[in-house]
């Protein structure tokens, strides 16, 4: 922890898990040992710039977090409940994090992989610049379609970058934008389209191909891939 900076981490467990199929949410489902959410957690503790966790959950899924999570609810700040749009849950984190925190920052609790050292970073550059997001270097060619039958055309990958989390602001810029966006009805698929749209710049800070999101069982099969190559290396 940095005694300069203090950072309200909120990790976002509220998905429905709809393409993993199931009645298990996906951050309950284990990977290495381990649940989804209790990786998640970690690296975000594990961080020594986070001060705080706070874990927002779906509907009627609050108790079955809280036991998933074992020792580290001790250092849980608060665990609440999400709303209908990512939006609302992102809402639901930031009212609940401390007024003292500098930065907050977004994690979705659908990437376990993600490495504290990037936590760590993505904050720092959001506490000198006002935001930032993990992201990495598309390297496939994109096409894209007007009719899902033929290709339309095809983008300058040079300039394309995929967003990952955890995304990372200024605590009282993005609370004012969430209440803009409240009032204005704005939903992004990502935190910080709520910051491009409202305040200006976010910078980019390269992350890694590994941090992986859990959308599907596929996923949890390559999760524990690069688990155990990471095991090897170390």
């Amino acid at each position: 922890m940095s005694s300069s900076l203090f950072v309200s981490a909120v990790l976002l467990a509220a998905g429905r898990s709809t393409r993993m199929g199931g009645e298990t949410p996906k951050v309950l489902l284990p990977l290495g040992g381990e649940s989804v959410l209790r990786r998640s957690a970690a690296a975000l503790l594990a961080s020594e710039v986070v001060s705080e966790l706070v874990v927002v959950g779906g509907a009627g899924t609050l108790d079955r977090l809280r036991d998933d999570l074992g020792p580290l609810g001790s250092q849980l700040g608060a665990l609440v409940e999400g709303g209908a749009e990512r939006t609302d849950s992102v809402r639901a984190g930031v009212a609940s994090a401390s007024k003292d925190a500098d930065v907050i920052l977004i994690h979705d609790a659908a990437r376990p992989l993600v490495r504290p050292e990037r936590v760590t970073e993505v904050a720092r550059t959001a506490f000198d610049r006002g935001a930032a997001i993990l992201a990495v270097p598309v390297r496939d060619t994109i096409k894209t379609s007007r009719d899902g039958r033929e290709v339309s055309g095809t983008l300058d990958r040079s300039i394309l970058w995929s967003a990952q989390t955890p995304q990372a602001f200024d605590a009282e810029r993005l609370r004012r934008v969430l209440r803009r966006a409240e009032r204005d009805q704005f939903t992004p698929t990502d935190d910080a389209g709520l910051f491009e749209r409202y305040e200006g710049a976010v910078v980019l800070v390269e992350g890694d191909e590994d941090n992986l999101k859990i959308t599907t069982p596929g996923d949890l099969a390559l999760g524990e891939a690069l688990l155990a190559s990471r095991k090897e290396r170390s």
